[in-house]
């Protein structure tokens, strides 16, 4: 199969899309990467015919057939492409992926946007405090292991490292530390940083910072 069977819509900052560059990359597919440049303002005409229902990145197109929505395109990519899974071979620990997906998917983001989005002291300790009881439930169900189904980089880990990409910059305008709170998670988050599938498809975290400076002063936040 060569990048020609494959293209990712993608956009830099969205940890979406980095999500899926860590599995495509975990899975050593080759893949050609089209950046949409313009999500501010305005989106390409493959995007809108690619993902019309919420005309958003990613989506992968496979022989020109899209797929939209991150976890979606990380179950079909396991699925079709069955090397290496990311997915756990029994249906017990396949049913607990997904459980955890939908809450990383449902939760986190959301949960560290409105930190950043917070206009005064008292919103973003309360932003902040809802971000942190999320965290805990993650950190338990991680516990003493190296990754979420044990001892095996997968599917769950790709979705909340994606996610990861975000978290110095919830971090900075929270005025909190990650580590401080749950060091086993920010543990976690290290070991999978090191791994080459992440540490070459996550943006540099200062790099989103300045993308939610700049954000927040289109907002009038600063």
């Amino acid at each position: 199969m060569g990048k020609d069977d494959l293209k990712l819509l993608s956009m830099w900052a969205s940890p979406f899309c980095m999500r899926v560059k860590v599995a495509l990359a975990e899975k050593q597919i080759p893949y050609e990467e089209i950046m949409e440049q313009d999500l501010m303002g305005g989106k390409s005409e493959l995007l809108l015919k690619s993902n019309p229902v919420h005309k958003q990145v990613p989506v992968l197109l496979h022989e020109d057939k899209p797929i939209a929505e991150s976890a979606n395109i990380i179950a079909y990519l396991d699925e079709v492409f069955p090397d290496k899974p990311l997915l756990p071979e029994c249906a017990y620990g396949r049913s607990r992926a997904r459980f955890w997906a939908d809450y990383i998917n449902r939760k986190v983001h959301p949960a560290g946007g409105a930190i950043w989005n917070a206009k005064d002291k008292d919103e973003v300790e309360a932003a902040k405090k809802n971000f942190l009881e999320i965290m805990m439930y993650l950190d338990g169900t991680l516990g003493d292991k190296d990754y979420f189904n044990g001892d095996t980089f997968g599917f769950v880990d790709i979705l909340l490292i994606g996610l990861s990409s975000w978290f110095p910059a919830y971090e900075k305008f929270g005025d909190f530390k990650l580590e401080d709170h749950y060091p086993k998670l920010a543990a976690w988050i290290a070991r999978s940083h090191a791994r080459e599938s992440v540490s070459e498809s996550l943006t540099n975290p200062e790099k989103i910072i300045n993308f939610v400076i700049m954000m927040r002063k289109m907002y009038g936040l600063e």
